[in-house]
């Protein structure tokens, strides 16, 4: 496999962990009666938790990214993070004002600015872990 196959590989396998992680979660938490049916608008708290652990898989995904890269670590967690950051805001304005069942506008908006935050960090635990070596 050469490089720029590689390169793809990784930010696609970024992406993958975050978004099974997050499908996985979700699933269960509607399971476990924490997050309302399909359909219907989850409150506040509930989205809250949503936000804390997409930021957590987020940095995951940039970490998995970075790792995986076959050269600048950052630069291919970047790149998963700006394709995050685009398909948070085609969420948002997709379902910007489309029901309650959405959920308030604080929430899309969230994924958008945590994206590319999460990739740099998950990147930058990577950068930190080549210096140590």
């Amino acid at each position: 496999m050469g490089p720029l196959a590689r390169s793809f590989a990784a930010v696609i396998a970024g992406i993958v962990v975050v978004l099974v992680l997050t499908l996985v979660t979700d699933l269960a938490l509607h399971a476990a009666g924490v997050f309302p049916p399909p359909g219907q608008a989850a409150t506040d708290g509930p989205l809250m938790l949503a936000t804390l652990y997409r930021v957590g898989y987020g940095i995951l995904g940039g970490y998995v990214t970075a790792r995986l890269a076959p050269a600048r670590p950052m630069l291919h967690a970047m790149i998963g993070g700006a394709l995050g950051f685009v398909v948070s805001m085609v969420g948002a304005v997709a379902t910007w004002n489309k029901g309650a069942e959405y959920g308030p506008h604080w929430y899309p908006l969230a994924l958008i600015v945590t994206a590319l935050p999460c990739a740099w960090l998950g990147g930058w635990f990577r950068e930190r872990q080549l210096q140590g070596k």
